[in-house]
C-alpha cells in the first residue's frame, strides 16, 4: 500500500514553495536585525559589561529567539512577517522539541562555511527548497497563505 505524503507536493501544489528561498533569506536578515536590536537593549541592563562578551550574548539571544519563534508558531518573527512557516514530516507545525533540533541544526550548519554553502545550494535546488537541516529533520518551509 503506497504511503501518503502529508507534505504539499511541489509539482501539484507549487504555490506552497514558490519564492520561499528568497523569503527565507529576507526573513533571516530581518531576524538578524531584530536580534541585534534586542542585544543592544540588553547591554545597558548589564551595566554595559555585556560589551566584553557581546558575541556570546548575541549567540544566546539568537538561540532563544529562534527556538521561541519556531516552538510558538513554527516561524521566527521575520518569517511571520513574510508569510512563511515550517511544517514537520506529518504536515504539522513544529513542536518545541522539533524547534530545538532545527535551531541546533541551524547553528551546526552556520558553524562551517562549506556546510552553510551546501545548505543554501540545497535550498535553491531541491524540489521543496529544503536546506540541510530541513532534509535531516524532514521539515519544509512553505507559504502560510497557500
Amino acid at each position: 500500500m503506497p504511503q501518503i505524503d502529508p507534505l504539499p507536493d511541489p509539482d501539484r501544489h507549487a504555490e506552497f514553495y514558490r519564492g520561499v528561498p528568497t523569503r527565507r533569506a529576507i526573513a533571516w536578515c530581518l531576524d538578524l536585525t531584530l536580534i541585534f536590536v534586542l542585544t543592544l537593549i540588553i547591554v545597558p541592563f548589564t551595566a554595559f559589561t555585556a560589551i566584553f562578551f557581546y558575541p556570546l550574548l548575541f549567540l544566546c539571544v539568537s538561540f532563544i529567539y529562534r527556538w521561541w519563534g519556531l516552538a510558538r508558531g513554527s516561524a521566527t518573527p521575520g518569517m511571520r512577517l513574510l508569510g512563511i512557516h515550517f511544517l514537520n514530516r506529518r504536515g504539522q507545525p513544529l513542536d518545541g522539541g522539533e524547534a530545538l533540533l532545527h535551531v541546533i541544526g541551524y547553528y551546526l550548519s552556520m558553524g562551517t562555511l562549506l556546510v552553510q554553502a551546501l545548505s543554501v545550494v540545497l535550498m535553491l535546488t531541491t524540489r521543496r527548497g529544503q536546506g540541510l537541516t530541513d532534509l535531516v529533520l524532514d521539515t519544509v518551509c512553505v507559504h502560510r497563505a497557500a
